[in-house]
């Protein structure tokens, strides 16, 4: 089994992280600049960094938080929220990020994912997926239905087959965000993400739901992901990066385990 990946997720509001339970009742848990720099120093993996109102609002992602983040780092991160078009994810990536994160927009345009990959290669471009169950299964055969806006909109559009469509113009990485978990540290939504993991041949990661370590071996080994979001299991303080891959460690999952 390959070394397996943990990305501290930073939801974004007005420059603080913010973290809810199924995008709702946020509450503040910091400036993004100081919480990058400690799970950095922590040994994160990666980080990801979400402008969540960006897209909403109708605005550009705050390019001088992305590059006080990425003053503050030595590791890859991703960002997404307010892109839409392929000027917006070259300015991400001049700001200091190594991947951009497309989600509304991609359903909206899905050929930004090829345009993108042909600009700076699949690895730069990572889907991102709001999934949410569903028994319209005519519509959805796999049961989960893709939303958009931050689960303000429903597409009608199947998870898995718009994991296939995305893989097939590019994208270098999916990231399944299951609605009926975020933010609720109960586990993660491990049918949908196993799911798109079997669907498609590009690393998938696992997002929504993380609460304790063993909800992150559930998702490698269950879920089939290559690597898990965690969020408000951290900013809470409940569990540091060591003590996560400790614990990881220890139920034979590999992972990096030096600290910076």
């Amino acid at each position: 089994m390959l070394t397996r990946r943990i990305i501290p997720c930073l939801d974004v509001i007005a420059n603080r992280v913010t973290k809810g339970v199924k995008f709702k009742n946020n509450v503040d848990r910091g400036d993004p600049v100081e919480l990058a720099a400690k799970y950095y120093a922590d040994g994160c993996d990666e980080l990801v960094v979400y402008d969540i109102t960006a897209s909403h609002e109708r605005r550009k992602t705050d390019l001088k938080m992305v590059a006080a983040v990425a003053r503050a780092i030595r590791i890859p991160f991703a960002v997404g929220g307010g892109v839409s078009s392929v000027a917006d994810m070259e300015a991400i990536l001049l700001a200091g990020a190594e991947k951009v994160s497309v989600n509304s927009l991609a359903v909206a345009r899905p050929e930004v994912i090829s345009e993108g990959a042909r600009a700076f290669g699949s690895q730069c471009v990572v889907l991102g997926m709001d999934p949410v169950r569903t028994d319209d299964l005519e519509k959805c055969p796999s049961g989960y239905e893709i939303t958009v806006r931050g689960f303000r909109g429903r597409t009608g559009m199947d998870a898995v087959e718009w994991a296939r469509r995305a893989e097939a113009l590019g994208a270098g990485e999916i990231v399944v965000n299951a609605v009926d978990a975020d933010g609720t540290r109960e586990g993660f939504e491990l049918r949908i993400t196993r799911l798109v993991a079997d669907a498609v041949g590009i690393p998938v990661v696992a997002s929504g739901g993380a609460g304790c370590p063993a909800h992150l071996r559930d998702a490698f080994v269950e879920g089939h992901a290559d690597a898990a979001i965690v969020a408000g299991m951290l900013h809470s303080g409940d569990w540091t990066i060591p003590q996560i891959k400790e614990e990881l460690a220890a139920s034979g999952i590999p992972v990096r385990r030096n600290p910076l």
